[in-house]
């Protein structure tokens, strides 16, 4: 059986990535944050008798990381995949942005994603191999007013996908990103914060697909990179946002 780590796999996109990953047969090991979201998921797939584990864990912190993948290891054996999906944002002028939230988006989406990783695959590596993929952001390559440490973060997370593919490719050990766009994520939320989502006419038609992201669309996109169907894909960054960043758009008059 193989074996999926997922950081913030509580809520939304994580959330999603947690129950597709065991639908295909993996043992699932997620961590997050919020303790009652990480149990409801863990509880969802037990249900459908699949095999999964949660810790609390902070990926900004260095021995919280290790303590999640050295138990993963130890309770299925190994570890064969890794999504980097845990991300935080704090919006506000950038000239009035307290340092403290930017170290803090910086710490959890870039340095939480470098710690992971660096754990992960030296656990990989003992296996043979395996697969990262980093859940990055259109707003890596594009930007609304206030949003620089999240934007930074994930453009930082960008360059590093690229430079652990060429790192850890003769560990036979692949990484990638997904930049997803516009994914509703209130119907993903836990139990007794989920919500229906109700999207205007004016929200789909920004998409030329039609429709807003789901969580589900990033979740294929990452099994299918963590597969071996994807075993000649590295070091890329694959958007997934239903043509939004593709399509001009004209200011109304």
């Amino acid at each position: 059986m193989k074996v999926a780590a997922i950081t913030g796999g509580a809520q939304g996109i994580g959330r999603a990535l947690a129950m597709r990953f065991a639908e295909q047969g993996y043992a699932v090991s997620i961590c997050d944050v919020d303790k009652d979201a990480g149990f409801e998921v863990i509880r969802a797939i037990r249900r459908m008798n699949g095999k999964a584990m949660f810790l609390a864990a902070d990926v900004a912190k260095e021995d919280d990381v290790e303590r999640w993948i050295r138990l993963t290891a130890e309770e299925f054996g190994g570890l064969h995949a890794l999504v980097n999906n845990a991300g935080i944002g704090r919006s506000g002028p950038m000239t009035e942005l307290p340092m403290a939230d930017w170290d803090r988006v910086i710490g959890v989406n870039l340095r939480g994603t470098f710690l992971c990783s660096r754990v992960a695959a030296r656990e990989m590596a003992r296996d043979g191999g395996g697969a990262i993929v980093n859940i990055a952001s259109t707003r890596a390559l594009m930007s609304e007013p206030d949003t620089e440490a999240y934007a930074a973060s994930k453009g930082g997370i960008l360059a590093l996908t690229h430079a652990m593919a060429v790192s850890l490719g003769p560990q036979r050990i692949r990484v990638n990103a997904v930049s997803p766009g516009w994914i509703e994520v209130r119907d993903w939320q836990y139990g007794e914060r989920a919500s229906i989502p109700i999207h205007s006419e004016r929200d789909r038609l920004q998409h030329p697909v039609g429709r807003v992201g789901r969580p589900d669309d990033i979740a294929e996109a990452c099994l299918y990179l963590a597969s071996e169907k994807a075993g000649f894909i590295t070091g890329q960054n694959l958007v997934i946002d239903g043509g939004m960043t593709v399509k001009m758009i004209y200011a109304e008059e």
